[in-house]
């Protein structure tokens, strides 16, 4: 079961795949906000290990359809597969290397202050059960680890990179999981999305 953050920025109860993709954040700098993202290699393929090898670097970009990947680096902080599992690839006190290009509250350099979420999915179809469960599991840990992560301060990777992303796309069920989470510490929910 999914528990608290660590000292050192790691979630109790799920799986470490450290990823080499990340380094510190600016002296000084606060987790503010989270970006969900929406990911599948190959794409609306689930159930693989390739988005984790993508991660960590070992992924065979000469097999069919990944040349486009050769030579990128990229992590997020955590992947959420169908099932439900999920992996921890940075700690939250580390910058993943997820948002690319983006602006988010009006600042840039958005992997400064941000925690990236990837969920394993497409823009193509809806996201699982077991994917809300774990996501509102894992927000509920960085909003009582992090105060200023808050219902508001959820976003998209489409609304910080419009016009390049679109993730996670249409079938994200954004009411759903605003709804879902609970005011820290007292157990009540938060609204409605």
């Amino acid at each position: 079961m999914i528990g608290t953050i660590d000292a050192q920025g790691w979630l109790d109860g799920v799986r470490r795949a450290a990823s080499p993709n990340c380094d510190a954040r600016p002296p000084g700098m606060v987790v503010e906000v989270v970006i969900i993202h929406a990911i599948s290699l190959p794409e609306g393929r689930y159930g693989g290990r390739d988005v984790e090898r993508l991660f960590m670097n070992t992924l065979d970009t000469g097999a069919k359809g990944y040349a486009d990947l050769r030579g990128l680096r990229v992590s997020a902080h955590v992947f959420i597969r169908r099932d439900g599992e999920v992996v921890q690839f940075v700690s939250f006190e580390d910058r993943a290397w997820h948002a690319g290009v983006s602006r988010c509250e009006g600042r840039e350099r958005v992997n400064d202050f941000s925690v990236g979420i990837e969920l394993e999915g497409t823009d193509h179809g809806p996201f699982e059960d077991a994917q809300y469960r774990s996501l509102q599991t894992v927000s509920e840990a960085l909003m009582r680890h992090y105060p200023a992560i808050t219902r508001e301060r959820l976003y998209g990777h489409s609304e910080i990179a419009p016009g390049r992303k679109t993730d996670p796309g249409p079938f994200f069920d954004w009411a759903r999981y605003r709804r879902a989470l609970r005011s820290v510490g007292d157990g009540v929910s938060r609204g409605e999305g």
